[in-house]
């Protein structure tokens, strides 16, 4: 059961705050406006094919940033706003630390609760994935594809690892059971139903076995805490491949930093799932 406190017992505000991100990390949104700030210079600095459609809305279209190598693996980065709010040119910055190894990166965008129900998100994310395998070469990416969230896009990352074109995952800091979800602030937006609680799940979808490393914050909320820890002990209990890696001190926000460095902890763990 996620999270591991006595759920059925917490009051609605105590509900809401077992998921509020923000609530908890007073620094969180100085973190994101600085990270939308640096993204949006490198996005324009380090990039040339940018808002390339896959799909018929603003927010259905990619950012690529091809490797010289054409063959090089891709790193894909979902970003995260509990499937509500951000947009990927906020979190370009975040591959930067990937493409320091020589790696492709792409950033899909995805339409937002309420205009879209979950279960359209998920379908996006797959459509956006369907297109980088058809079309991807034509824009010199060619190689295998790690498929990376984080937050929200974690839980999308999860979801995205089942899909032919991906080779390997790491979500970060994702939701990967959706029925606590419904008792909180987070399905005002999200109206989540018995079926997409019950398909949307990762932790209730056939294990996927391909590598799936799972990454959080050791100092995040305890359900996002409980989250990754289970959906690693699913995967482990089904000897299907990949890490779990709590990034010491790390909060929901912070944890990001040990993907954007070069030399950081998840960009050494994005590279060793293909090895």
């Amino acid at each position: 059961m996620i999270p591991s406190v006595d759920w059925g017992r917490m009051s609605r505000p105590e509900r809401d705050a077992a998921y509020n991100n923000t609530d908890a990390c007073p620094d969180g949104p100085a973190y994101v406006a600085a990270m939308r700030a640096a993204s949006e210079a490198y996005r324009v600095a380090e990039s040339t094919k940018l808002d390339l459609r896959y799909g018929p809305t603003e927010r259905t279209a990619w950012d690529l940033f091809p490797a010289r190598d054409p063959s090089a693996p891709c790193f894909v980065f979902i970003h995260g706003g509990y499937w509500q709010r951000n947009a990927r040119d906020g979190s370009s910055v975040l591959v930067a630390g990937m493409r320091a190894h020589g790696w492709s990166a792409a950033l899909p965008g995805y339409t937002l609760a309420p205009e879209a129900s979950l279960a359209r998100i998920v379908a996006e994310i797959m459509a956006a994935l369907d297109w980088l395998a058809a079309e991807g070469p034509s824009h010199g990416i060619a190689g295998p594809i790690v498929v990376s969230g984080w937050s929200a896009g974690g839980h999308l990352a999860g979801m995205a690892a089942a899909h032919p074109a991906v080779a390997a995952a790491l979500p970060i800091s994702g939701i990967f059971e959706l029925g606590p979800i419904r008792d909180t602030y987070l399905n005002e937006k999200l109206s989540l139903t018995d079926i997409e609680i019950a398909t949307l799940s990762p932790l209730r979808l056939p294990v996927v076995r391909k590598p799936v490393s799972v990454a959080y914050g050791s100092a995040e909320l305890t359900a996002l805490c409980d989250n990754s820890r289970a959906f690693h002990a699913r995967r482990a209990a089904a000897h299907a491949p990949g890490a779990l890696l709590p990034v010491a001190g790390a909060d929901h926000f912070s944890v990001l930093d040990a993907l954007r460095s070069p030399d950081g902890l998840l960009v050494r763990q994005a590279m060793d799932l293909l090895r």
